[in-house]
């Protein structure tokens, strides 16, 4: 078995070079280089019960390492990545001239699907939105803010970096500018057109207290929201609706495109109108769709 002198030895040599080089050149995350690291000295350590070193892995330890994890029922994310952690790995021992060849090759990752963005029914998004208390500013203004998210399938920091020079009430459209610096225009709906006419009248001014302002819905400090104060707003306002659906920053843009395509409307109108670039992306939310589409025929049908 090989000793722990040995282990250190691998590990100081080729291993945190290799982690130093993940910092330095690819520009990853904290997190994702130390899931690198656990997976690699996991790894290590599963090669020394047989008195392997790391650096001389063959193709088919990986093999048998993998078929160990899957026995033990390793989800299929944690699999991938693992993947992800060897390949990085051997490729830079063979740009080091460490190895003559990464044993990583031949080896396919697995697939892992599509998964299908959370995402919120027509009631229950009619819920989130009679939330907020009408009767304050701060109330309307995140009223406001739900219903144009709602009625535009924005994202957040769209949303809350919106400008007011962005809002054409008279044609009801929004100008935004998406990733890229792409711009597009979004219209915006009877309802919210309303909403937002009552909170710029209302709200607003209520909300500057006299300091000039070019932010669509600032704080009460005058200053423009932050993409994590609305994620707040949105925990908070779901939890007074009781939904115990898991949420996310951008469950109303997808609740957004979903109910759109529920109701009849072209893929290509709705990747337009969400600003993607690739048709691809948008066709999730098909996906969303159809399992809707299957829970009503199930629920509801005498055969379902």
């Amino acid at each position: 078995m090989m000793d722990v002198e040995k282990q250190k030895v691998t590990s100081d040599r080729y291993l945190q070079p290799f982690l130093d080089s993940l910092w330095l050149e690819s520009g990853l995350s904290k997190n994702t280089v130390d899931a690198y690291q656990r997976d690699l000295v996991a790894f290590a350590a599963w090669l020394g019960e047989s008195d392997i070193d790391l650096i001389a892995a063959s193709r088919t330890d990986i093999l048998r390492y993998q078929n160990v994890r899957m026995r033990e029922g390793r989800k299929v994310r944690s699999e991938a990545r693992l993947l992800s952690s060897l390949r990085r790995f051997y490729r830079y021992l063979c740009r080091e001239e460490l190895r003559d060849s990464d044993p990583t090759v031949q080896i396919e990752s697995p697939r892992l699907g599509k998964s299908l963005p959370s995402s919120l029914n027509e009631d229950e998004v009619e819920m989130l939105l009679a939330q907020p208390n009408l009767n304050v500013a701060l109330g309307l203004r995140d009223r406001t803010m739900l219903e144009v998210l709602y009625a535009t399938g924005l994202r957040v920091s769209e949303l809350v970096g919106l400008t007011n020079e962005q809002l054409n009430m008279r044609q009801g459209l929004i100008r935004c500018v998406g990733k890229g610096n792409k711009e597009r225009l979004v219209p915006l709906g009877e309802i919210a057109l309303d909403y937002l006419q009552q909170y710029l009248v209302e709200s607003r001014p209520q909300l500057l207290k006299g300091v000039i302002s070019d932010d669509l819905f600032p704080t009460q400090r005058g200053k423009a929201m932050s993409r994590q104060a609305f994620w707040y707003l949105i925990k908070r306002y779901a939890s007074l609706a009781e939904i115990k659906k898991e949420l996310s920053p951008h469950t109303l843009r997808h609740a957004f495109a979903t109910h759109l395509l529920n109701h009849g409307a072209d893929l290509r109108v709705v990747q337009l109108l969400l600003g993607h670039a690739d048709l691809s992306t948008t066709q999730i939310y098909t996906h969303v769709a159809k399992e809707r589409l299957k829970s009503l025929h199930t629920q509801h049908h005498p055969r379902g």
